[in-house]
């Protein structure tokens, strides 16, 4: 491909030459690649620029004048060129297909897995990016992050159009839009969760955190804003584009009826209707998702009598209030939960068909926001009977130091604490300590099966597989 068919505004010298890549990464710098220099928080792209051009780079990507001649394109954001770039690089797969995205803090992976369902059972080949997996249709990918990172979403794109989807839905996080790694996507539908304390140590404070968020609705047709959040009602007063509400009393309303451990009941009043619900998902937090995802759906064209029968057979997510099989007289949910928000919400759903005790097990991530950790402690204490602190993935950190940050939440608390550094162990003790009627709450692994530690070392850790060994200890 020539560096004119990328990229127009380049000098007439260099305008033929045949480009064998497009990379920001000056260790994959190839002869004849255009190499684009991106300012990151710790390496600046821009002091390799003459290296690159050393290295038989056809040409650099710059944002200021570096004097390097024809070779040289000065653009004003390289992260924009670069996203603009791998989406020509892989003939606009973005233009060809219709996109569904859904950003906040908490909620994002139901929603897309939800929507997923109803579009595959109305006939749409769909493909999904998000935190578990990545997925084409029935295919598994594996992804590194919620969001990948520019040339290996577009890639992904290729693949998904080539693969014959028609629909994308996608996890849009707060870091793939500060970082411009979506390039020049555009959504059909952009949906709003909530907001709540997480990834400070990147963007610094919860404003910064909104204003990544709401990146995302610059770049929609219409947008489903979950406004019983404090910044879904922000964020609705401050966009421009089609809109609709979700909520108690919003456009699309929802009343809760009845939950119980085997699922939820609902009715969702919505412009087409109203709508009695009955779905597999429990906990009130799954209403607003579903409504969500109801509210997404409609907005791409499909009517009631399509969203429904496929909505209500959706058994949710792995990880997601996900009840583990115990065959004994107590229970056991594990959960993705990893802020106070998350940890409230799915712990005073869970208290609503405890008929023992609540046992919250969880922790921490290790050189992640520590300012969230007292935090947890305060939510968890809110609704459970009894915690139990322990690691998530300690990376570079002691787990016991962790716990101590975890602690200071509970100062003046009378609530019931055990503290179980290792994690395996913890959840040993929370089985081998239930009784008639508990459930036990595992909070912050959800889908994972491994623990990170130091040096990013990683190991196996399913907590299904140690919650049977612990079962199994019990005989």
């Amino acid at each position: 491909m020539k560096l004119v068919e990328l990229y127009q505004n380049v000098n007439p010298a260099i305008a033929g030459t045949e480009i064998t890549a497009v990379t920001d990464d000056s260790r994959k710098i190839i002869k004849d690649c255009i190499y684009v220099c991106v300012k990151g928080e710790r390496f600046d792209g821009h002091s390799v620029a003459a290296q690159a051009l050393e290295q038989g780079a056809a040409a650099v990507v710059v944002e200021r004048d570096l004097g390097l001649g024809e070779r040289q394109i000065l653009v004003a954001d390289s992260r924009a060129c670069y996203g603009e770039l791998c989406a020509a690089w892989f003939d606009h797969p973005e233009r060809k297909m219709r996109f569904i995205g859904v950003t906040g803090t908490n909620g994002k992976t139901t929603i897309t897995t939800v929507i997923k369902h109803i579009l595959t059972a109305n006939g749409h080949k769909v493909g999904l990016i998000g935190t578990i997996q990545n997925e084409i249709g029935d295919e598994i990918v594996h992804t590194n992050n919620t969001t990948p990172m520019t040339f290996e979403l577009m890639a992904l794109y290729d693949r998904m159009y080539k693969s014959g989807c028609d629909v994308v839905v996608m996890e849009v996080s707060s870091f793939g839009l500060v970082q411009k790694r979506i390039g020049t996507t555009h959504f059909d539908v952009a949906v709003f969760t909530n907001l709540t304390q997480d990834h400070l140590d990147y963007h610094k404070t919860m404003d910064a955190y909104y204003e990544a968020k709401r990146m995302l609705f610059d770049i929609c047709d219409t947008a489903i804003i979950n406004t019983e959040d404090d910044y879904g009602k922000r964020l609705f007063s401050e966009i421009s584009c089609k809109k609709y509400s979700v909520g108690t009393a919003a456009d699309y309303s929802y009343a809760t009826e009845s939950i119980t451990a085997a699922g939820t009941a609902f009715t969702l009043a919505a412009p087409d209707g109203t709508h009695p619900i009955r779905m597999h998902m429990t906990g009130g937090f799954n209403v607003a998702n579903a409504s969500a995802a109801y509210a997404a759906c409609a907005a791409l064209g499909l009517g009631a009598q399509d969203i429904l029968p496929p909505l209500e057979r959706c058994t949710g997510v792995k990880g997601r209030c996900e009840i583990i099989p115990t065959g004994r007289d107590f229970s056991v949910i594990c959960d993705y939960a990893h802020t106070p928000d998350a940890i409230e919400n799915i712990l005073e759903n869970v208290k609503l068909c405890t008929e023992g005790r609540l046992i919250c097990l969880f922790g921490c991530g290790g050189n992640r926001d520590k300012t969230k950790r007292p935090l947890m402690a305060q939510a968890a204490a809110k609704f459970a009977d009894r915690l139990i602190v322990t690691s998530d993935n300690p990376r570079d950190e002691e787990p016991d130091a962790i716990i101590a940050d975890i602690l200071e939440g509970l100062a003046g608390s009378a609530i019931p604490v055990d503290t179980v550094a290792d994690r395996r162990d913890a959840i040993f003790h929370a089985v081998r300590t239930a009784q008639t009627g508990d459930v036990i709450v595992l909070a912050g692994k959800g889908h994972e099966d491994y623990q990170i530690f130091e040096n990013n070392r990683t190991v196996h850790f399913d907590e299904r597989e140690i919650v049977a060994e612990a079962l199994a200890a019990l005989a």
